[in-house]
């Protein structure tokens, strides 16, 4: 061991290279003792590495006696994206280790593709083009009769978070009436953001488009579910961007399938979803393997955050790049954990 700082990497389902570019991948090796672990193997490093470990890379389980024998530690770098209910977080803030995320990174690729959902539901992209190499293409305004636009349109945002402002910034050119509901989050901020803060009930039944990024919490798992599908607007289309605990996922396909909204997702209950799943045949509801943030220059931007951030605590400095975990709600996150890159 030398006298440089210590770092314990386990990002699992991430790797050192995939966060890294090379050349800041040899930076992290010649500033720091890296030390590459798993979450299993970690509480059974030797004591003196545990003691001496002034980072985590990765967001491992975390008894409070495993966090105690860990007397060094200054910051656990989550690069997972979704803060986690598996270690003890009053301990870590009372000792005042920072735990932050990089999950900032997905929400612009999160975005852009949100916005490719709703353009291709209201103009029926897709099935436009389907039609045609099966041959039934409708010409002109007969392909068009239930097209609407999202320029100018009403649209609603449910959870104004990384992901929301990010939705609300690519819908900038659209010019739509933007609603928002975020209950963890001031009027005025919301203000600032562009939207106008409604409740969830306008919410639903005025916006024409809606776009799902609120993170999974205590508070909110599967609290969209049939009655509130049925406020929305006839031809609305949801589009779920951020985890599918927040719906009812069985409701919303019987709304989907009645003809009453249009959906788009990205993420489901069950990842990889079975072959045969009915939501695969379902004619409406627009789909995407969860491989919306999935880029590479996203993963990479993540390495580049952490090592802004080591740079900074290096010098008794805060982190400033990632976003740092909130007493009051860290607590109540509950995302699972993701299994794939």
């Amino acid at each position: 061991m030398t006298d440089r700082p210590l770092i314990l990497a386990c990002p699992l389902p991430r790797t050192l290279p995939l966060l890294f570019a090379p050349d800041l991948l040899r930076g992290l090796f010649d500033r720091y003792d890296v030390i590459e672990t798993t979450d299993d193997a970690l509480p059974h490093l030797p004591p003196d590495t545990l003691r001496e470990a002034r980072y985590v890379i990765g967001q491992p389980p975390l008894t409070p006696d495993l966090l105690a024998r860990m007397e060094s530690l200054r910051c656990i770098f989550n690069v997972e994206s979704n803060l986690l209910p598996n270690m003890p977080y009053e301990d870590a803030f009372a000792r005042g280790i920072h735990v932050v995320t990089t999950g900032a990174v997905f929400a612009e690729p999160v975005a852009e593709i949100g916005l490719g959902f709703a353009l291709s539901l209201a103009r029926n992209i897709h099935g436009a083009d389907a039609d045609f190499r099966a041959g039934r293409e409708q010409w002109g305004g007969e392909g068009n009769a239930a097209a609407r636009l999202l320029t100018g349109s009403t649209v609603g945002i449910l959870g104004m978070g990384m992901l929301g402002q990010a939705v609300a910034r690519v819908l900038g050119g659209f010019r739509p009436r933007l609603l928002a509901h975020d209950p963890w989050q001031a009027p005025s901020v919301t203000r600032a953001l562009g939207a106008e803060p409604v409740d969830l009930s306008t919410l639903l039944s005025q916006s024409e488009t809606l776009f799902v990024t609120a993170a999974v919490t205590s508070e909110n798992q599967g609290f969209l579910g049939a009655e509130t599908f049925a406020k929305m607007p006839k031809g609305a289309a949801l589009i779920l961007l951020s985890r599918a605990g927040v719906v009812d996922f069985d409701a919303l396909i019987e709304a989907v399938r009645s003809g009453h909204i249009q959906a788009a997702s990205d993420v489901f209950p069950e990842e990889p979803l079975p072959l045969d799943h009915p939501v695969r045949s379902l004619p409406g509801f627009l789909l995407s393997a969860h491989r919306a943030g999935a880029l590479d220059i996203a993963f990479k931007r993540m390495g580049e955050m952490v090592m802004e951030d080591l740079a900074l605590l290096d010098r008794d400095l805060p982190p400033q790049v990632c976003r740092r975990a909130e007493r009051e709600t860290v607590a109540r996150f509950r995302s699972k954990p993701v299994t794939t890159n």
